[in-house]
């Protein structure tokens, strides 16, 4: 039997491995996240292909993709941490306990972050949950004032503070159907300051020398699809996360390119108990990583 498996079952920490390197594409930030030598993910790897018999990535001097299988085995390497986690849980009799305030921008609470909270409330229901939405700038703000004990968020360009979760393509968006016209100003959908999607979005018009115009401001997620969905602009927004309603704007169109952005976890200092339940949050969080925001980006 390989010594990947026990009893039929795949080794938690080869999975834990494979999640991670899925998650980040890179094996040297991969085992920077896990505390390892890279060397040792390599070899968490390898037997953990050597246990399944099938290649789980493909990978070449500069770049590493998931095969069919190993997107096959996300699924699986989820479903079977959550189940060994539960056990561990039930049988050492420890049960997290307390207040927990969780940080998180709108994009992420709209789409598949209920999810997760679901499940960690279902392994964890003696924490408290407080749940701040808010812009990633003021999130930042929050954390470091001591206002919040874990914040799930965007960071600037050049920035390296924080934990990475994903990293995903930023895209403009709009209605089906909206084309810009290049001999007017481009309409803008933007959060107000200090939104990462809208510094960046106001920094590459002025470095492409496009013209521009505000058509629309809201601090909700909301108001700015709803006044895209009318036709009022367009929006910078992470590929990942398009709402409902909206689709990237053809390349055809000429709107300069918006680069890629981070999604990390920040934790604060506070005392041991929030310490605890805010690195299980963090843990349910990274673990689930591709669940977010789907496929990462190529």
């Amino acid at each position: 039997m390989s010594d990947a498996t026990v009893g039929g079952v795949y080794d938690p920490t080869q999975l834990r491995t494979f999640l991670a390197v899925a998650q980040t594409l890179n094996f040297t930030q991969a085992a920077r996240r896990l505390g390892l030598r890279q060397s040792t993910v390599s070899q968490h790897v390898r037997r953990l292909e050597d246990a399944t018999g099938r290649p789980l990535f493909a990978r070449d001097t500069h770049t590493v993709e998931l095969t069919e299988d190993g997107e096959a085995m996300l699924g699986f390497a989820r479903t079977i941490l959550q189940a060994h986690e539960r056990a561990a849980a039930y049988f050492t009799g420890t049960r997290l306990r307390g207040r927990l305030r969780f940080g998180a921008s709108e994009d992420f609470v709209l789409t598949r972050l209920p999810e997760i909270l679901e499940s960690f409330r279902r392994d964890h229901p003696e924490v408290d949950l407080e749940l701040t939405v808010e812009l990633s700038g003021t999130l930042h703000k929050r954390l470091e004032a001591g206002r919040l004990d874990l914040v799930l968020a965007k960071r600037g360009p050049g920035a390296s503070h924080g934990e990475l979760v994903w990293r995903d393509r930023m895209v403009w968006i709009a209605a089906k159907g909206v084309r810009p016209d290049p001999e007017r100003p481009l309409p803008l959908i933007l959060f107000p300051p200090p939104a990462v999607t809208r510094a960046r979005a106001l920094d590459v018009l002025e470095r492409e020398g496009r013209p521009w115009r505000i058509a629309c401001t809201s601090g909700s997620l909301s108001g700015l699809v709803a006044a895209a969905r009318a036709g009022l602009g367009v929006m910078a927004h992470t590929r990942g996360l398009i709402p409902p309603g909206l689709v990237a704007v053809p390349d055809r169109s000429g709107l300069p390119d918006l680069g890629t952005v981070d999604f990390v976890l920040l934790q604060g200092r506070r005392r041991h108990a929030a310490q605890e339940a805010a690195s299980a949050l963090a843990d349910a969080l990274l673990a689930a990583g591709d669940r977010l925001h789907g496929p990462a980006p190529r």
